[in-house]
């Protein structure tokens, strides 16, 4: 069988490092990508086709396309290469509100043989996934509560480009930009939250995207979590505590290319309040590789090549954790008001 023919448009940080990942995997070729940092086009020195607008990747006879643009440029590329017969990974967001990703997915229903697949790496960290199976193998019991923080110390940090930072192109601030991954894992243990009250803030950078957003939440089972993502968060910070009816989860850290976020650890902590008086039996399990890149693109090659269904990133994870971070933005009155912010509902 022949490689999937893939383009990449957006070659930055992002964009080269899914490129590793791709190279990495036997059924996958880079043949192109695209940035507005080349001046021209021309071919890399590994044979690599690379163009200044993203127009020229459809020129290139590709399979798949993964979008690694800043967010005003995502459901654009998206929908373009729906249209041009390509499957799809795109990196979160998948756009930079609701009526943008709306247009994304009734592109996709056009185009019901393609496959689109959107980026939430956190779902893949090993951590993550052991948590995730000891919570669907019921031997803590149900859970009850959450709370999660998510932040970092700046909106625009390690040399990332400012866009991050001014509404027109991001769309949000620090909670589309890295919350996102935080109300993803809630959703993704926790299932759909029907209430959500919050406070969003833009009081110390002052810029006119939020730089710190506090949530708390419920589904209709009764589980209640609270969320702070924020980007005045001096030390680097992710944390997600989750208490089950017969112990608890702590997944402190997060490993990331800028080796901030400490060491990733899942405490797994074993409960009996009627004997051990609040010092229960507790196990920690660090990690010391993140494959979530790899593990991510793995499976959307998987997907295309058996035409199976998406399990994880699909567009309705997509959809509804998107519905959620515009439900947060428009539970605050005054932030509603003040940025004309549309019921997501």
């Amino acid at each position: 069988m022949s490689k999937l023919r893939v383009g990449i448009a957006g070659y930055g940080v992002i964009g080269k490092r899914r490129r590793e990942c791709v190279d990495k995997n036997p059924h996958l070729t880079t043949v192109a990508v695209c940035d507005k940092k080349f001046n021209e086009d021309g071919v890399l020195p590994d044979g690599v086709r690379y163009s200044r607008t993203y127009d020229a990747l459809f020129d290139c006879n590709l399979d798949a396309v993964l979008v690694c643009m800043s967010n005003d440029m995502a459901s654009e590329i998206t929908i373009a290469a729906l249209q041009h017969g390509l499957h799809v990974f795109c990196e979160k967001p998948p756009a930079r509100n609701m009526d943008e990703l709306g247009q994304v997915l009734d592109t996709e229903k056009q185009h019901p043989g393609l496959k689109l697949m959107f980026g939430f790496n956190h779902r893949y960290h090993d951590s993550i996934q052991e948590a995730l199976q000891i919570i669907r193998s019921g031997e803590l019991g149900a859970i009850i509560n959450m709370r999660g923080v998510y932040g970092k110390s700046k909106l625009v940090t390690f040399d990332q480009a400012d866009w991050r930072a001014k509404r027109e192109m991001a769309g949000g601030g620090v909670l589309l930009d890295q919350g996102i991954h935080m109300v993803d894992l809630m959703r993704l243990f926790a299932g759909e939250f029907s209430e959500v009250h919050s406070f969003i803030s833009n009081n110390h950078w002052k810029y006119d995207v939020e730089d710190n957003a506090y949530a708390l939440m419920k589904t209709h089972d009764g589980i209640v979590a609270m969320l702070n993502s924020s980007a005045t968060q001096w030390r680097h910070q992710f944390t997600l505590d989750m208490n089950l009816e017969r112990g608890s989860i702590i997944l402190r850290g997060i490993l990331s290319g800028s080796k901030s976020y400490g060491q990733e650890t899942m405490t797994v902590v074993t409960a009996n309040p009627d004997r051990d008086n609040g010092d229960p039996r507790e196990e920690t399990r660090q990690y010391t590789q993140d494959l979530s890149w790899t593990a991510e693109i793995d499976s959307f090659a998987n997907v295309v090549i058996n035409d199976i269904p998406i399990e994880s990133g699909s567009s309705r994870d997509a959809f509804n954790t998107m519905k959620l971070v515009h439900n947060i933005y428009y539970a605050d009155p005054q932030w509603r008001s003040k940025f004309s912010i549309p019921d997501p509902n």
